[in-house]
């Protein structure tokens, strides 16, 4: 039975001598020791699901900055339509000589964003549209380390030095729409800055953003709409 010579002194040799009595031992041992600890309560426990309730939320309007992630809640009621909706698919910022390629994801995962941050600049899903009362709200990478592969880690590079009376150039599909610099700032990680999405005004909010759930530093660059013309 064994491939050497069976020592008595052994343990291991003593129980392979009798290995089918120390299984069953075995199973025995922990069959009394589970039913033990699940009389005591012991055992953990899939969690159960949440019953589903009907309830209700408070509008707020806002997408908070210096968050851990950035949260978004907004109302859909009160984005006025003036005329049809429409998505950006680029902007022009005169003062830089840029031109930004926008994209417009539906999914509101961290992870989803980031991925379209890769590829230009980004829409913020929960902001307006074009066409609608309210805020777009625009993000993109800011970088100036010296060895950039993937220029859309720059797409937003020098937007800080933007100054009031500038404009900014944002087609969609069928229009062009053209906004005024207001206001140029640094919001810092500890700030608890909120960016309203809805309101009365067609706005525009331009903000850098290394990933969309990373507390950090930002420029943001707010502005109003002053015209529109067919594309």
């Amino acid at each position: 039975m064994f491939p050497y010579e069976y020592n008595p002194e052994s343990i291991i040799d003593r129980i392979m001598m009798k290995r089918w009595a120390f299984l069953g031992t075995f199973f025995i041992v922990f069959f009394l020791s589970y039913l033990f600890l699940v009389a005591v309560d012991f055992v953990p426990e899939p969690p159960k699901p949440l019953p589903v309730t009907d309830y209700k939320t408070e509008p707020v309007n806002t997408i908070e900055h210096g968050a851990s992630f950035l949260t978004t809640v907004t109302d859909a009621n009160s984005l006025v339509s003036v005329d049809s909706p429409e998505k950006p698919e680029s902007i022009y910022i005169s003062a830089l000589d840029k031109e930004i390629k926008v994209l417009n994801p539906v999914s509101r995962d961290v992870a989803d964003l980031d991925e379209s941050l890769l590829s230009g600049a980004v829409r913020h899903p929960d902001s307006a549209l074009f066409g609608q009362d309210g805020n777009v709200f625009i993000l993109g990478h800011s970088s100036y380390l010296p060895q950039i592969y993937n220029k859309n880690f720059q797409v937003f590079n020098g937007i800080q030095d933007l100054e009031w009376g500038d404009t900014i150039e944002v087609t969609t599909d069928t229009k062009v729409y053209v906004y005024r610099v207001d206001k140029v700032y640094k919001a810092t990680a500890d700030d608890a800055t909120v960016i309203p999405i809805a309101g009365d005004d067609r706005r525009l909010t331009l903000a850098t953003c290394n990933s969309f759930g990373k507390v950090e530093d930002r420029f943001i660059v707010e502005a109003v709409e002053i015209s529109e013309r067919p594309r």
